[in-house]
């Protein structure tokens, strides 16, 4: 049987995982959700996301993107969901548990649901009664304009269900995708979601003029970081240098494609946080992540000063350069 695809969202990665998904050799038929009536009308005509990565030509049959997305999961056998975490609830607010029922749930959104403060998979398993073994999560370094450039590029398909997580996996395959695959969805989601917060601080830091030395000090401590949250939360028998950790840190932390570096480098630079939201003109998953980990951590109290800091600076007005001198006392 072929498989059935949706792709949910029409931003940058979003387009980077169907081009993917369309340059894969193997047998599939892909669907695409977006919100963007214009912006569905001009790939029908130019076969291009006019909006985000308008260099990828899209191989798409025209009956096969819509803004109906009740119709376009009904397609599907696996539904991809990509669209930022704070428009999560609003994007699936037509969806019942029933429309998903069955399907395989596939999230790439590397961010945490607002208010409700959980990753993307519990959010499903909670609110719409998805099994874990059906839930998907891609995660590792790759960054969608690299995607777009062809760039040869890593990804970790996790899913309790390791057989379930290679059948994806091979069909995101590419000559310039490599895959592997993991049964730690919870780890794997946790660090995605904590990577975009030390990027933050990375920006931050680069703001207001520290240098490539003290970068590699903050990076390295924000892995432990992430290795004792990660340990708490869910403690299983994972390697945090494997690339979906440690990797997806790195590419966030440093790349000059990484959104949420940016936005932490105007913060840094003295704009407010509304004005560098307003001029990114994109979504910093990391600046929602700062606050739900705050609260996340106030149940588990692991010592997370990096996460501490970007809190304080984001959310309390703190001074950048105040906050950054006394966690540097602390790194190590």
């Amino acid at each position: 049987m072929v498989p059935k695809i949706a792709m949910i969202g029409g931003g940058s990665w979003a387009t980077a995982i169907v081009k993917m998904l369309a340059d894969n050799l193997s047998d599939k038929e892909i669907f695409w959700w977006m919100r963007n009536e214009t912006a569905i009308e001009h790939i029908k005509k130019f076969k291009h996301n006019p909006h985000y990565l308008s260099s990828v030509e899209l191989k798409l049959g025209q009956d096969n993107i819509s803004s109906d997305i009740v119709a376009i999961i009904k397609s599907a056998d696996f539904v991809i969901l990509n669209v930022p975490a704070a428009f999560l609830k609003e994007t699936l607010s037509v969806i019942t548990p029933e429309d998903l029922k069955g399907k395989k749930i596939v999230s790439a959104i590397k961010g945490i649901v607002p208010e409700d403060n959980l990753i993307i998979g519990e959010f499903l398993h909670k609110n719409y009664h998805i099994p874990y073994h059906d839930i998907l999560v891609v995660s590792g370094p790759c960054h969608a304009e690299e995607v777009a450039l062809e760039k040869l590029s890593y990804l970790t398909i996790a899913c309790t269900d390791i057989e379930k997580a290679s059948v994806f996996a091979s069909l995101l395959t590419t000559r310039y995708i490599k895959t592997n695959v993991s049964d730690d969805i919870f780890g794997t989601e946790y660090a995605a979601v904590l990577k975009n917060i030390y990027a933050v601080a990375s920006g931050i830091c680069h703001g207001i003029g520290y240098g490539d030395n003290f970068q590699a000090v903050l990076i390295s401590n924000a892995i432990r970081e992430i290795k004792r949250f990660v340990d708490v939360v869910h403690p299983i028998d994972r390697d945090i240098k494997e690339s979906a950790y440690l990797g997806d840190l790195l590419v966030t932390a440093y790349s000059q494609f990484s959104r949420n570096r940016t936005f932490g480098n105007m913060v840094g630079k003295g704009y407010t946080v509304k004005s560098a939201q307003l001029e990114m003109n994109m979504v910093a998953e990391g600046y929602y992540a700062a606050k739900c980990m705050h609260l996340k951590n106030q149940e588990y109290n692991v010592d997370m000063p990096i996460c501490k800091a970007v809190h304080s600076i984001i959310y309390e007005k703190r001074s950048p350069q105040i906050e950054m001198k006394l966690l540097a006392e602390k790194l190590s």
